[in-house]
């Protein structure tokens, strides 16, 4: 996770996604996810302990499969909006529910055991990044600028 703060964006965060199911099912399924945080408030939850999406934060759907529309709720008050695309075959009922999380041990790692996702993610933290993560701020520059003409 990166944020914008003052046209820039900050140093990658790790997040830590999980995902749980219980149900008659068959089949695999690979999936792609960008989640978008659309306000402070979403960003205060994602960065706190544990975050349950859909039950702790509002999250509407984006783009699923390989259609292109987007939805939000009706008061387009969403704090986070989830665009997915999924490969593979997946039939079955099943009882679910995922988690998001800061993954601490990634990040004390790459920036240190003192700092904290929220400094990173806020850009309150003078950190050095990797060559890896410097190629992905520069291409969420890069192609965000092409995208939104947002300079």
């Amino acid at each position: 996770m990166s944020c914008r703060q003052a046209g820039r964006w900050t140093a990658p965060v790790f997040m830590d996604l999980a995902k749980a199911s219980f149900g008659l099912q068959a089949g695999a399924q690979s999936t792609q996810l960008v989640l978008l945080i659309m306000n402070r408030k979403g960003l205060d939850k994602l960065l706190s302990n544990k975050v349950t999406l859909g039950a702790d934060a509002s999250i509407a759907a984006g783009p699923v499969g390989r259609t292109a529309s987007a939805a939000t709720d009706a008061q387009l008050t969403a704090e986070m909006l989830s665009y997915s695309r999924s490969k593979g075959l997946f039939a079955g009922i099943d009882l679910s529910g995922g988690s998001l999380k800061p993954d601490k041990d990634a990040n004390a790692r790459a920036y240190g055991a003192n700092v904290t996702a929220r400094d990173v993610a806020l850009g309150t933290a003078r950190v050095e990044m990797t060559p890896e993560a410097k190629a992905f701020r520069e291409a969420l520059g890069r192609d965000t600028r092409g995208t939104s003409g947002v300079r």
